[in-house]
């Protein structure tokens, strides 16, 4: 028995020495094993494909900054500061990093940042809790600079601040309608804004960081620089924007007018030197601002140009040789197809320079009706109505005109005296432009023009410098624009009225008033269009209502540009018969 115990015994030692070893075997296998798979695994990394290591870890730890550049600078001709880029900041959180610390508390700091935003506690911590594993969303923009380091003191884990502009425009309401603005992120929305939008934007640049499991940059990769923004230059005066806006807002207010746009233009350069409309915006504070009071009415609105059109019908004759300049016409009312074709007062008959001074329907439908109808299409034409001026502002209209190959004698009456097209201020103040170069056409332009554009001859200079000088007779006494007058200058202008269209294409008992014209006579300087949509204050003719403006702003024009009087002396005459003593001046 003891014999047998004692085989037994160390037989079971060897069983277990063999199971030891197995065991251990097996163990050192398995480690050598994944050591091995280990092995591979960072030779494949390494060696075969270590790009997608490098991609995880940039994924992790690089971050791609913009440098941001300011918008360009718009200025006026002389570099007055039109609209500018002001510094500020942008409050942006880290949801992830705030997350990460701990979350928002009640404490003293983030109810200090609630405050300075203007946000409830609770609802800041909804915004950032939308989604905890964010890296990005703005709480707040266009912060200004003190408030900026107030939050920046804080110190609160997860909140960041970011450099911006914001837009700021010197000149306000003055010119809000032209210059337009932009929106938060720097785009333009309106006006030169929006339509030079390209150029006033620069190409913002790139730095590519490293950064730490706390945010903190520890390296610079690479970096692209920005690209500058252009500044522009407007071809706008901006003495001469301010004169026309205040008495323009002036007349709006006291004639109890819907709305007035007014354009002043350069003859020499076609060169816009004022565009203002009332009421007018504050660009600086948009807030509660109906889109609607946003429109430029210059270049949105368009109206049927009333009397302004008469000028280029005495011209049109006088070049077709249906009158002479020292023909006397029969301005008897008379009847066309039912229609009575009457003026304001009524006259027998009137000289050429009467008939402008008068503002003869009667008188302008005759040579109208003396002339093929497409002689008046054709010179309107060739003066730019019908056709957008392609300032370059996004939103003009190029008017409505006539495309007839038949027209009635009725048609082809009012026609002559502005019914049947519509034109926009901006395409009115072309046509006088164009009048005062004595027939030479130029582009209208909104940025400087230097050197001048040469233009080119629309119509015989003879008998455009004939008809300014008749044109003279309408601010002289007797004249329909004689409230237009302006002491030591001589100015060539044509009032006009139009009854408005209603919207079922019917006219109403609401007007447009216009006064447009050139100045100094002698030799024109300026063009300049006024108009004012709708008055209710009991008068409503151009020769009552616009002509006043028109001779306020002129002459502040003129005395500002220093521009030497050039009035007749007491015992010069003017060579044309003017008709003075018939009917009574101020209507038209």
């Amino acid at each position: 028995m003891k014999a047998a115990a004692k085989t037994q015994k160390p037989k079971r030692q060897e069983e277990h020495a063999n199971f030891i070893s197995w065991r251990f075997a097996l163990l050192c296998g398995c480690i050598l094993l994944a050591l091995a798979f280990l092995l591979g695994r960072v030779a494949w990394l390494q060696v075969i494909s270590p790009d997608m290591l490098v991609k995880e870890g940039d994924m992790r730890s690089l971050r791609v900054q913009q440098v941001s550049t300011s918008r360009g600078m718009i200025t006026d001709r002389s570099g007055r500061p039109l609209a500018v880029s002001v510094p500020v900041k942008a409050i942006w959180a880290d949801p992830k990093e705030v997350h990460d610390a701990g979350g928002i508390s009640v404490g003293e700091r983030w109810k200090a940042l609630a405050n300075a935003l203007n946000i409830p506690l609770d609802q800041l911590s909804a915004r950032i809790n939308a989604n905890p594993k964010g890296r990005f969303i703005y709480l707040a923009r266009q912060v200004n600079p003190d408030m900026a380091d107030y939050i920046k003191k804080l110190k609160l884990p997860g909140i960041h601040l970011r450099e911006e502009s914001r837009r700021y425009y010197p000149s306000g309401e003055v010119t809000a309608h032209l210059i337009g603005f932009t929106n938060v992120d720097s785009q333009g929305i309106e006006g030169v804004e929006k339509s030079f939008d390209k150029w006033l934007t620069g190409q913002p640049g790139e730095r590519i960081v490293r950064k730490d499991r706390y945010g903190r940059v520890i390296e610079d990769i690479s970096s692209t620089d920005s690209q500058a923004a252009h500044n522009l230059t407007l071809s706008i005066d901006e003495r001469l924007q301010a004169l026309v806006y205040r008495e323009l807002n002036n007349a709006v207010a006291f004639n109890k007018a819907e709305s007035g746009s007014a354009v002043l233009v350069d003859v020499n350069t076609g060169e816009v030197l004022a565009m203002a409309n009332s009421p007018s915006y504050n660009p600086n504070n948009l807030s509660g601002t109906p889109k609607e009071a946003m429109r430029n009415r210059t270049i949105t609105d368009v109206f049927e140009p009333g009397s302004t059109v008469k000028p280029m019908v005495v011209m049109t004759a006088l070049q077709r040789g249906v009158v002479r300049e020292n023909s006397v016409l029969n301005t008897v009312p008379y009847r066309i197809n039912g229609h009575e074709i009457k003026d304001v007062a009524r006259y027998s008959e009137l000289t050429l320079t009467g008939v402008l001074q008068k503002s003869s329907n009667v008188g302008v439908s005759k040579l109208a009706l003396a002339m093929p109808s497409s002689a008046l299409v054709d010179t309107y034409s060739r003066f730019g109505l019908g056709k957008a001026t392609n300032l370059g502002l996004v939103g003009e209209r190029s008017g409505l005109y006539p495309q007839k190959q038949r027209w009635s004698d009725i048609e082809r009456a009012t026609f002559s005296f502005g019914y049947g097209l519509m034109v926009t201020p901006l395409q009115l103040a072309r046509v006088y432009a164009t009048i005062g170069s004595y027939g030479i056409y130029r582009p209208l332009s909104i940025t400087k023009v230097d050197p001048p554009v040469p233009g080119e001859r629309v119509f015989p200079e003879s008998i455009v410098r004939t008809v300014v000088h008749m044109m003279e007779s309408v601010a002289l006494p007797g004249g329909g624009g004689v409230k237009a007058a302006i002491k030591g200058y001589r100015i060539a202008i044509k009032t006009g009225t139009a009854k408005k269209v209603g919207p079922d294409g019917r006219y109403i008992n609401k007007y447009i008033a216009y006064t447009a014209g050139v100045a100094p006579a002698s030799q024109p300087r300026f063009a300049l269009v006024v108009v004012i949509n709708d008055p209710q204050a009991g008068k409503y003719y151009g020769g009552a209502v616009s002509a006043p403006v028109f001779g306020a702003i002129m002459g502040g024009v003129l005395r500002t540009m220093n521009i030497e009087p050039d009035a007749l002396t007491t015992g010069d005459k003017n060579e044309f018969v003017i008709n003075q003593g018939e009917g009574t001046g101020g209507r038209s």
